[in-house]
Order: C-alpha cells, then sequence, then structure tokens
C-alpha cells in the first residue's frame, strides 16, 4: 500500500492485559483517579465521549472524528445515558483496541478504564471491544464506523486537499450496520458485492460494485457529502457503477494493480457455549467448567465470578459476595482463557451482579 507501513498485528498468545484486574491496577484509587485531567467532565453529562491513548496519556478524541478510529491505536468510550423516567446517571465503558495497536497502547486502555470506572463510583459496565470484532452495543452509539490505516499522528483533517495522499474506503454491511474501513491502495482491493470511494483529496470517486446493496451506497453517498463538507465543497465527486465504467476510466489508472493482504476475519462456528466458574472456596484460585451447551441461569452464584462464553461474545459476571481475590483476578482469566480458544478477538464484557444488561440476559436458559 502506498505511502503505509504495516505494523504488526496483535498477537494475542504473546499479549498481556495482568494490569486489567491485577494488585497494580486494584490501588487505582478514586482520588488518584480525580487528578488525571483527561477525565474532567467525564460522565457528568448523557452522552458519548472518547479518549485515544498517547504514550501511555490519555487524549480527548475530537467531537468531529467520533466514529473514527486508526488501526493503529487504542481508545476509551464512555457512554453516558439514562434510563427512561430515572435520573441517575448510568455507563458503559469500552476500550477499543485498534488492530495494529501495541501492548503498551491496549494494556495502557485497559487499566485506564478501570480508573475511569473507579472515578464513577464502580457503576460502569466495563466492554473490551476488538476492531472487526465489536459488539452490537458498540456500533450502535456511531452513524457509521470508519477505520483507517496507521495512527492518529498520520491524521487527515487538516492535510490540503491538494496534498492529500490518495484513500481507498470499503463499505460493507447493512441497514445501520455499515463498517466503514480503509483498504490498500489496489485494484485487487475491489468487491463486486461492495461500495468502495476513492479519496483523492480534491476528486472522490464512489464505484459502486455490480452486487452491492442500497445501503452500502446510501452510506458511502452520505460518507462522500461529509467529506465535501468537511472541505468546504471543492471536491469533485462522481459515481461510478462497476458495469457502466470502462477500464480506461481514470479510477481504475490511480488503482495500482498489486497484490493485498487481505484481513481474515476468523470464525469458530464449531465452538459449544460453555459457563465457567472461578473460586477460592478451597483456599486457592481455581477455574473450572460447570456446564457446556448451556448457560443456565441457576448456575450462578453471587460468592463466585462465572465467565459465560457464546463463541460470538463473552461475560463476565461478578457476584456480590464474590471475593477480593476473585473479583481483581476476573478480567485477567476471562483474556488468558480467550487466548487458548479459536476466537480470542470477541467482545467481552464485564457486568456486576445486580447491573444485567439486555444482551447478557439474552443468552441465559
Amino acid at each position: 500500500m502506498a505511502g503505509l507501513v504495516k505494523a504488526k498485528k496483535y498477537d494475542w498468545k504473546d499479549s498481556n492485559l495482568a494490569l486489567f484486574g491485577s494488585d497494580t491496577e486494584r490501588k487505582v484509587k478514586k482520588e488518584s483517579a480525580q487528578t488525571e485531567p483527561a477525565w474532567k467532565g467525564a460522565g457528568e453529562k448523557v452522552g458519548i465521549q472518547i479518549w485515544r491513548i498517547v504514550k501511555f496519556k490519555v487524549k480527548s478524541w475530537p467531537k468531529e472524528d467520533y466514529g473514527k478510529f486508526y488501526n493503529g491505536d487504542s481508545y476509551i468510550i464512555l457512554n453516558t445515558y439514562k434510563k427512561e423516567g430515572s435520573d441517575e446517571l448510568l455507563y458503559d465503558v469500552h476500550f477499543w483496541i485498534g488492530q495494529y495497536s501495541t501492548q503498551d497502547e491496549y494494556g495502557t486502555a485497559a487499566y485506564k478504564t478501570v480508573e475511569l470506572d473507579t472515578l464513577l463510583d464502580d457503576k460502569p459496565v466495563q466492554h473490551r471491544e476488538v476492531m472487526n470484532y465489536e459488539s452490537d452495543l458498540f456500533k450502535d452509539y456511531f452513524d457509521d464506523l470508519t477505520f483507517m490505516e496507521g495512527g492518529a499522528d498520520s491524521g487527515f483533517r487538516h492535510v490540503k486537499p491538494t496534498e492529500y495522499e490518495p484513500r481507498l474506503f470499503h463499505f460493507h454491511g447493512l441497514k445501520k450496520k455499515i463498517a466503514v474501513k480503509q483498504v490498500p491502495l489496489s485494484r485487487k482491493s475491489l468487491d463486486s458485492s461492495d461500495v468502495f470511494l476513492l479519496d483523492l483529496g480534491l476528486t472522490l470517486y464512489q464505484w459502486n460494485g455490480k452486487t452491492c446493496n442500497k445501503d452500502e451506497k446510501f452510506a458511502a453517498l452520505q460518507y462522500v457529502n461529509k467529506i465535501r463538507s468537511e472541505r468546504g465543497g471543492k471536491p469533485k465527486v462522481e459515481s461510478l457503477d462497476e458495469s457502466d465504467t470502462p477500464s480506461t476510466h481514470e479510477f481504475y489508472k490511480k488503482l495500482p494493480d498489486v497484490d493485498v493482504e487481505k484481513d481474515e476475519v476468523e470464525c469458530d462456528d464449531t465452538f459449544v457455549k460453555s459457563l465457567f466458574r472461578l473460586s477460592d472456596e478451597g483456599g486457592k484460585l481455581e477455574f473450572s467448567l460447570v456446564s457446556e451447551g448451556s448457560l443456565p441461569r441457576s448456575s450462578f452464584d453471587p460468592k463466585d465470578v462465572f465467565i459465560a462464553d457464546t463463541g460470538k461474545s463473552l461475560f463476565v459476571w461478578v457476584g456480590k459476595g464474590a471475593s477480593t481475590d476473585e473479583k481483581k483476578n476476573a478480567m485477567t482469566y476471562a483474556h488468558n482463557y480467550l487466548m487458548k480458544t479459536k476466537h480470542p478477538l470477541i467482545p467481552v464484557t464485564c457486568i456486576k451482579d445486580g447491573q444485567e444488561s439486555p444482551a447478557f440476559e439474552a443468552i441465559l436458559e
């Protein structure tokens, strides 16, 4: 890909989220959380707030770029909301890991997520999100999700259109679940079942594949209009249908015919949903299988921690009577367990007894 150097993808066999749930993490007191400048105003009113991890520090992400994430970075996303008829503020806090984010970055994001949870009196439901495996809850926060190559330092908003480095974006999905992802600048990136946008700065080409759907077309059109607005209406826009566009068109000339490495989304269709217990009742922490093939509601004991894996998502349930050791090691055990599965990147949600979400309730029998 022109102008882009592929970083190392995250290797979950080498990764370490020990900070998330460790003794070190639990020493993060509310007083220290209150000294973090980034948390000023966090969770004080309904809405979304996003921060990016920059060299172990938490930096606010511009509101105009909400929904846009660089695959080389890690982010923290806080959703503050109220239930109908209530004035109480409730929270979901997510840390999002880019495909090429470093271990230091996503380790810091996990650590700072716990700090933010502490600041908000342990009220938030915590989530781990990995690029391309986001939960439906996370996706619902944004009109569209855009994944871009590089880190935020590579920038895009303040580059003059005439100096803009060409980028190719891929639109895929249905209805409001359209994912927008920057892909290698190559003809081989094109797929007849989807829509692509070639952004040349002052010229925007929307390429509609032969079998793309109307939702992808509409999402691309909205995206194009947003870009034009950001650039003062200067870019020229041309919409192209694959069937009617000759191979000699300028669009194809701007795309080199080079091989690309396509990301493979891991799939574990053979997995049987399983429930595990984390307990120190016997004097030391033990992680054991409770049920396979079903997730019985009656198996959850408030004295312990339970980890429910559906193969598509994983829930860490912390009982009200769970011990300190069980609580502080819950996410670490969940993470280490997932590393050994064929689906290590699925969304993880940590919920407390009494804070069960509709998504969690839906998996129980």
